[in-house]
């Protein structure tokens, strides 16, 4: 079980490497009711920290759950004003954002898809305006997970719930290296890891990226000026923070227009509440022009069809096969673990941030310049311990970049 002083590490860690919280600066926390001691824990550290505000958007499954089950469409299909406006009141202030995401898998489970669907739109479509300063790093923000019963229970079924909360915390902990003496340490020297990766992606400039594995033959075209990110990242004000913990990748941005091949998925996505699973995508000139999945179709249906962008691509992700989420052995049915254990692929939105100069272009010039937009991103896993990977350079050489699930560059330096 993990003890009281640990949970205290946990709460230190996403405050001053995941958000880096300033003294007089507003923190916004969004968490499941079911987190409530662990919230308090960060509320309480945030203050002692010197932040001047600590507000806390609290979300509940079950009443998520109900008001699928009873509210009338014309709810389901709109998004309050008033969450609008404290969101981007927020966001102008410069307060961080810190989300706990601990989201039963099957919360949605048959619930009409289309109503799932309706009420993403409605909420990419009013949070536009919040997600630039996410996606443009103009503030500090972060992700992390805490264990919920239902949730623990998909990933150890056949334990009681009590002993499934206690061993997803085991493995989060562990994961997140909150088990580590000096757990802010240890994201340093990680930072540093990736650091080099992406500095060594970044001098190769490959045109394009070819994957190779069971049900996967794509090739993936980078825009010029691509930039590849990952670990730590800083705001415009130049703090220095951690979007996801965990995170174990590097990524940037594919071309819209330049995504061609087939790609199949290695682990489930939790999707709106849905699962998706054992999906094939099947893209020409950056498009999804046909899809098939085992589970969950219409759901991905609908997330296709949100809009003209979310049947291109917004972001490809280079993950070893040896991280510690993919060591763990686990599925955790929540895609800030899942993705950090396997390579993946984002249909919708590009971050601007991954092309040089792209935070500073509007949306015509981002996408003259190959940058998808959409209401949606969400990623997907496609690596496994069969993923190959080649980079093809500007002369039209290649070289191998993965070759089993891992690096065949020497990104250790």
């Amino acid at each position: 079980m993990v003890n009281q002083q640990t949970k205290e590490k946990y709460a230190d860690l996403a405050l001053r490497t995941g958000v880096n919280l300033q003294e007089n600066q507003a923190l916004m926390i969004n968490a499941p009711i079911e987190g409530a001691d662990f919230t308090r824990i960060v509320a309480r550290k945030a203050y002692e920290m010197g932040a001047k505000d600590v507000h806390i958007n609290w979300a509940d499954d079950e009443l998520t759950r109900l008001k699928y089950e009873n509210a009338p469409d014309e709810v389901i299909g709109s998004f309050p004003e008033w969450k609008v406006k404290l969101h981007d009141a927020y966001a102008e202030d410069g307060a961080a954002v810190l989300s706990i995401k601990a989201t039963n898998p099957d919360l949605l489970k048959g619930i009409d898809s289309a109503r799932v669907a309706m009420a993403n739109k409605a909420a990419g479509e009013a949070m536009k305006n919040f997600r630039q300063y996410t996606m443009n790093d103009r503030i500090t923000w972060s992700i992390i997970s805490i264990p919920t019963g239902d949730w623990a229970q998909k990933v150890f079924p056949e334990k009681s719930r009590e002993d499934a909360v206690d061993s997803l915390w085991d493995a989060i902990v562990n994961i997140v290296r909150v088990d580590k003496d000096d757990p802010i340490a240890a994201w340093e020297e990680h930072n540093k890891t990736l650091e080099t990766a992406r500095e060594i992606l970044n001098r190769k400039k490959y045109k394009k990226l070819h994957f190779k594995a069971p049900g996967t033959d794509l090739e993936l075209e980078l825009p010029d000026g691509h930039l590849w990110k990952g670990g730590s990242a800083v705001s415009e004000q130049g703090t220095q923070f951690n979007p996801n913990m965990p995170t174990e990748e590097v990524f940037s941005m594919p071309h819209k227009y330049g995504v061609n091949g087939t790609v199949s998925s290695t682990k489930p996505l939790n999707y709106g509440g849905n699962l998706i699973d054992n999906f094939t995508l099947t893209f020409e000139n950056g498009k999804v022009v046909d899809f098939q999945a085992e589970q969950g179709g219409e759901t991905l249906k609908h997330l296709l069809d949100t809009d003209e962008g979310a049947r291109r691509l917004g972001e490809v992700a280079l993950v070893p096969n040896e991280s510690p989420v993919s060591q763990s052995g686990l599925i955790f049915y929540n895609t800030l673990f899942d993705e950090n254990a396997s390579c993946h692929i984002a249909l919708g939105k590009a971050y601007p941030t991954n092309l040089e100069g792209g935070s500073d272009m509007d949306a015509n010039t981002l996408d003259k310049r190959g940058v998808n937009d959409s209401l949606v991103h969400v990623d997907f896993m496609i690596g496994s311990e069969n993923l190959d990977i080649d980079g093809i350079l500007e002369d039209g050489s290649t070289e191998a970049v993965f070759r089993n699930g891992t690096w065949a560059l020497n990104v250790k330096g």
